[in-house]
């Protein structure tokens, strides 16, 4: 049995990840699959859609023919796409920056796939416009693989919030605890990790090693942090030198500064309506520092047992955290989302 993979978009735009279409050939019979956990910018998850056509062609004329919408029986189960922030974002184009992006997106090139179908644009010479086309066609291989290390070289830092939405699904959420020194004369305690509803606490003599650091942080494609970028990932480059922490970092905790958000964690948490247990009310980095003494020199397993809820209570308030100031500075720095279509349905006849 042959089979091939395709990526599908429609004419307007794509989704991220995009749709991967499989195609086995098989005698008197093409089937295209599709499957995606993609969401839409409002948050609506992407519907699966499948095409079957029982038609004994090759490949290549069986694409012709659907370009062409030949009279053969194709189900479409859904067609339900939308552009992600990532796919919207020029500044990683060499020369471009965000008023030039803004500008871009006022002229109705609100996305790469219609930038790469002018043929011209107003400032741009045609052999930037060829070059700049080839760095999309580069960038839109990257986020069609999955490949998020590529964008960490071609954003600033302060950009890497862009790709929140093409890469949630691998985001991993961090946050460490420590003595309380500075990193030449103090010790990490314990790791939080969370992603896709899994919490991992990494603690010191036990499960903390630079391998299991290494080994889980490889399954992701994004890092979430709240301050990580100077605090973090910092103390864990120093404490275990053979840390891999290439990865694109959305640090919520400058993101944050850019909505008016100030101040620590917890006092975000509290403004914006993240809840924590009423037991970890209070609760703050140097009593974690306390915590961990006490368990460290007492052997109070209660003491370890508040310090590891007291942590996976940072980590996992990340991730709604992550999601609200992703939208809002969609909202306040991302394009103009156009208004919907009047009269517009989907196949199941609801109104778009």
């Amino acid at each position: 049995m042959a089979s091939a993979v395709l990526f599908f978009f429609n004419s307007a735009s794509s989704v991220s990840p995009p749709t991967a279409i499989v195609i086995r050939l098989i005698p008197l019979s093409i089937v295209f699959i599709s499957d995606t956990a993609a969401h839409c910018r409002d948050g609506s998850p992407v519907k699966r859609y499948v095409l079957r056509a029982s038609h004994k062609r090759n490949l290549a004329c069986f694409l012709a023919e659907i370009k062409a919408r030949i009279r053969h029986k194709i189900s479409v189960h859904c067609a339900s796409f939308c552009s992600t922030m990532i796919q919207s974002s020029f500044v990683l184009l060499k020369g471009i920056g965000e008023c030039t992006e803004r500008r871009l997106w006022e002229d109705g090139i609100a996305d790469w796939r219609t930038f790469l179908a002018r043929t011209a644009l107003p400032g741009i010479s045609p052999g930037r416009k060829q070059a700049y086309d080839l760095d999309i066609a580069t960038a839109m291989h990257h986020l069609q693989t999955w490949q998020s290390r590529y964008f960490s070289h071609c954003l600033k830092p302060r950009d890497h919030w862009r790709l929140f939405e093409a890469f949630k699904a691998g985001a991993v959420y961090l946050d460490i605890e420590t003595t309380g020194k500075p990193p030449l004369h103090g010790e990490v305690t314990v790791v939080g990790l969370y992603a896709n509803g899994r919490m991992i606490s990494l603690v010191q003599g036990d499960s903390l090693s630079e391998e299991r650091l290494n080994a889980e942080l490889a399954q992701h494609s994004l890092i979430v942090t709240f301050f990580g970028s100077i605090f973090d990932l910092p103390y864990l480059r120093a404490k275990f030198p053979g840390l891999i922490t290439d990865l694109p970092h959305f640090d919520l905790c400058f993101a944050a500064k850019r909505l008016g958000l100030s101040g620590g964690l917890k006092r975000i948490e509290s403004e914006v309506g993240i809840q924590r247990s009423a037991d970890l009310q209070g609760l703050d980095g140097w009593e974690a520092v306390r915590l961990w003494n006490t368990w460290r020199h007492h052997g109070q397993t209660a003491a370890l047992d508040l310090l590891l809820r007291y942590n996976e209570a940072d980590v996992r308030n990340l991730e709604p955290l992550a999601t609200l100031i992703y939208d809002q500075l969609q909202t306040r720095y991302g394009p103009a989302l156009p208004p919907p279509a009047a009269g517009r349905h989907d196949a199941h006849g609801a109104a778009l």
